[in-house]
């Protein structure tokens, strides 16, 4: 269900939007692609269904989850949901394609799974055009992997950048990726984003009233709106008695065959330390820069000095590092089976005043089979100070 505090779920959508909530068509920015029908089979039949949610902050926030949580418990209201909520705030859909097995997969079989990240790719990660299809194609070629029933959602919302870019009759580069992505494993697809710059042109919205890069409860109820309108295309009139659940053919062609469907985290245990590396819980009263909970408590391997050095043993096409990077974050040097170093800055925008999370590639487009990461600090830094905070690994 909707978290307690969080007063304007999907049972207020109408009361946000007034005479507004009427269902609306919205066009092609709400596409079916398919029969969508999996998991309405599983929640009808079974009387149990699993809903994940992975994305940023707009994911992690209570906002369009909540309002989504509260819409299926209202078109299934004899059915036990279990919601997970895997938004983390700031994370694009590299970093979503390394935590997916972790953070969602492992909680058991996702019926309904809802992905978001062109706002982070866009914002946060800067992502070229690869990077987003590598992402989010992973997300979804495992995902499916992992379940071949499973039905997938991808929402796109949006930024100031994303806005102008429709409003000026172009497709922003994060969104037009992410389409690609969906329409080549027939995903449907709620581009809220474009509804905005559409609704802002025709003046009958503000951004303002939107509410942001972080929408207010007014422009969440827009997304779940549009998500409620794409149940409606799909789930039209009884379920068949025939309907049976049928698992949805994978592309033996990917987009990008260095996609990081295989991403995974990799333990931090599996490094070896040459020289300069602690491994446990950060002294972070001591450091400046804002922190985020759920990553103070955690074990991290790091280096504050320039010279130290690791290196870790792994399979696969491509490896990096799932990070903080505050204040005094520092430039990693990273060589791949003894080749030249490769200097990685792992000092973000937003490094200022917080110990940001973020995934730095480390080595990509390797050959397949088991490869030697050398890592070490470098004596240059953007920031003043050396630092690298690891709480991953990963690989592909």
């Amino acid at each position: 269900m909707c978290a307690g505090a969080f007063v304007l779920c999907l049972a207020t959508v109408s009361i946000v939007r007034g005479a507004e909530a009427a269902p609306q068509p919205f066009g092609d920015k709400v596409r079916l692609r398919d029969t969508f029908d999996n998991a309405r089979a599983t929640f009808e039949r079974t009387g149990k269904g699993t809903v994940a949610f992975m994305g940023g902050s707009i994911t992690e926030m209570n906002g369009y989850r909540p309002m989504v949580c509260e819409l299926l418990q209202k078109r299934f209201p004899k059915t036990a949901f279990t919601f997970i909520a895997a938004g983390i705030s700031s994370t694009c859909s590299t970093t979503g394609a390394f935590r997916l097995g972790t953070d969602v997969l492992a909680q058991g079989p996702v019926d309904l799974f809802f992905v978001e990240f062109a706002v982070n790719d866009d914002q946060d990660a800067h992502h070229a055009r690869t990077e987003c299809v590598r992402g989010m194609e992973g997300i979804v070629r495992h995902a499916r992997q992992s379940n071949p029933n499973m039905d997938i959602v991808m929402t796109c919302f949006v930024n100031e950048y994303i806005l102008k870019t429709f409003q000026e009759g172009k497709t922003p580069l994060t969104v037009e990726a992410h389409e690609a992505v969906a329409a080549h494993y027939g995903i449907p697809t709620i581009n809220l984003a474009k509804e905005v710059a559409d609704e802002i042109t025709a003046g009958t919205l503000t951004w303002e009233k939107f509410g942001g890069v972080h929408p207010a409860p007014f422009g969440n109820a827009i997304a779940a709106q549009m998500i409620d309108q794409l149940f409606t295309r799909a789930w039209v009139g009884p379920l068949a008695k025939e309907a049976a659940v049928k698992p949805y053919p994978l592309p033996q062609a990917p987009l990008d065959p260095l996609n990081y469907a295989n991403g995974r985290f990799v333990d931090l245990k599996e490094a070896k330390v040459k020289q300069g590396w602690t491994l446990g819980v950060p002294a972070w009263d001591s450091l400046p820069g804002g922190k985020r909970g759920q990553f103070t408590s955690i074990p991290m391997l790091s280096a504050t000095e320039a010279g130290a050095e690791a290196a870790l043993t792994f399979e696969g096409t491509a490896v990096g590092a799932y990070i903080v990077a505050g204040p005094d974050a520092g430039i990693a040097e990273a060589s791949i089976d003894k080749g030249p170093f490769r200097a990685v800055n792992l000092f973000h925008d937003f490094s200022k005043g917080l110990h940001y999370p973020r995934t730095v590639m480390l080595g990509t487009d390797l050959q397949p089979g088991p490869h030697t990461l050398i890592l070490r600090i470098s004596a240059e830094t953007k920031s003043g100070g050396h630092a690298m905070r690891i709480i991953h690994f990963v690989a592909n």
